[in-house]
């Protein structure tokens, strides 16, 4: 059967991968894997405790970090037909994530899968139900758009070869690599069976940060596309008040009341400014994004990305 390489993108993340790559270990397969793990100069044990299980270390300076450059180095590395990705931050909801990850590459025409993601029970309300929109439960294996998410996904690595992640976006590389594929008359397929818990510790800044940066990406990607400053407002308190509602259905209003539009506001702001950066990414510029000094509570001179605040 085709070998699969599981590549990790990892960052001070002792909290977490351990679990990862416990379920990693669980997995019901009847094919080879390898697992690697691409950190950017990670402080705490991440590395040690990967190793620990078997993984394959590659490390990378961190000033050179971005989320296509990581990517690219993990699978230039790898052994596999098949690379699988998944956040260190995330780990399988059950054995059968990396099958149901693989199953539909038996298509010769699918050139990438990506897999369902959920909230921890420590996410926030209106990251959970962002989660649900994106990754719904019916699977659809011939996606017409080119949407996708590295933190629980897989590729062709003989496409990659051709077609390398692009290493200067500030965020949704997955996404240009998926529109590329779809240009190529390739398929992207979503797999609702595949499923990790996606684990978000991120403060408010960080939540911002991330859109904002995604959404300068986008303007990249789909340079045509616009987001005014009427559509933020306006989706800012419709989701707002979906929230609300959804949350006294669950009985959890109280508990959520502040956080709700919190997490809305660094959402869409976040997205309305990232649509009104320069297309083209400064070096100081991508610092304020991957080496924030006042999250990491370190001096300037010291502070390391922080692969942890994407998405993927």
């Amino acid at each position: 059967m085709t070998r699969v390489s599981i590549v990790v993108r990892s960052y001070n993340e002792e909290r977490h991968i351990g679990r990862l790559c416990e379920e990693i270990a669980k997995q019901e397969v009847d094919f080879d894997y390898e697992v690697i793990v691409v950190d950017s100069g990670s402080q705490d044990a991440t590395r040690a405790i990967a190793a620990a299980h078997g993984a394959r270390i590659i490390r990378i300076d961190p000033e050179l970090f971005t989320f296509g450059f990581a990517l690219n180095r993990g699978i230039a590395e790898a052994q596999g037909e098949i690379a699988v990705f998944v956040s260190a931050h995330c780990y399988p909801s059950n054995e059968r994530w990396l099958r149901e990850l693989v199953v539909p590459f038996e298509d010769p025409r699918v050139a990438l899968v990506y897999g369902r993601q959920r909230g921890a029970p420590t996410s926030k309300f209106s990251e959970r139900r962002v989660f649900a929109k994106w990754f719904p439960s019916v699977s659809d294996f011939r996606q017409q758009l080119p949407f996708c998410n590295n933190a629980n996904a897989a590729i062709r690595t003989s496409l990659w070869r051709d077609r390398p992640y692009d290493e200067t976006l500030t965020g949704l590389e997955d996404v240009a690599w998926a529109k590329g594929a779809i240009d190529a008359g390739q398929l992207v397929a979503y797999n609702a069976k595949a499923v990790v818990v996606h684990v978000h510790d991120e403060s408010w800044r960080q939540v911002f940060r991330r859109y904002r940066r995604e959404a300068m990406a986008f303007t990249r990607i789909f340079p045509d596309e616009r987001f005014r400053l009427g559509e933020c407002l306006s989706l800012i308190v419709l989701n707002v008040g979906f929230d609300y509602a959804a949350s006294v259905r669950q009985g959890v209003f109280a508990k959520n009341i502040f956080a709700i539009p919190a997490f809305r506001v660094c959402q869409f702001w976040g997205t309305y400014l990232g649509y009104r950066e320069p297309r083209s990414v400064t070096p100081e510029l991508r610092r304020r994004f991957y080496y924030p000094a006042r999250d990491a509570n370190v001096e300037p001179a010291d502070a390391v990305a922080r692969q942890s605040v994407g998405a993927d």
